[in-house]
């Protein structure tokens, strides 16, 4: 499966999703806290998803935990990936009280974890509909669960 990002929204199996992409539109030149979503064909690294609210959406994906935390600290090593608390450097908590993160596709934007490149461009729950993001791009939660369930390791994201 290929994901496309077209003006009408995320191309997926034959089916249109409306999506949001962040409030600084698209770029070829992503830079952290731009708000923009960067262009190019990402894939699709990850599933995670909260089990003390819903199912697993697909057999692969895994359960975010208590203490779970991305970097998005430029300076940090672990920039651009996965750390638990307690983590001193900027972060965000991907266990939320709003459930804009109860299921996550990670991608492999700025996989090599260049300093400053962009980090946490994941697919997610909108807030509202079509409201902007940072960075990512954000579904309607039906249409989410839906992608979820069909996705896998690997699939491309063409923006």
């Amino acid at each position: 499966m290929t994901l496309a990002l077209t003006p009408r929204g995320l191309r997926a199996l034959g089916h249109i999703l409306p999506c949001a992409i962040g409030r600084g539109g698209l770029t070829g030149d992503k830079r952290e806290g731009d708000l923009a979503t960067p262009r190019g064909t990402w894939r699709v690294t990850g599933l995670f998803y909260r089990p003390d609210r819903l199912a697993p959406p697909a057999p692969w994906a895994r359960p975010i935990r208590p203490g779970d935390l991305w970097s998005d600290a430029p300076e940090d090593p672990a920039y651009n990936s996965l750390v638990r608390a307690p983590h001193a450097p900027s972060h965000e908590a991907l266990r939320r009280a709003d459930p804009m993160y109860d299921i996550i596709l990670t991608t492999d934007w700025n996989d090599a974890a260049v300093p400053g490149c962009g980090s946490a461009i994941f697919i997610h729950r909108w807030r509202r509909p079509r409201w902007p993001t940072a960075g990512c791009i954000a579904l309607a939660p039906g249409d989410l669960a839906w992608l979820a369930a069909r996705a896998a390791p690997g699939t491309a994201i063409r923006v």
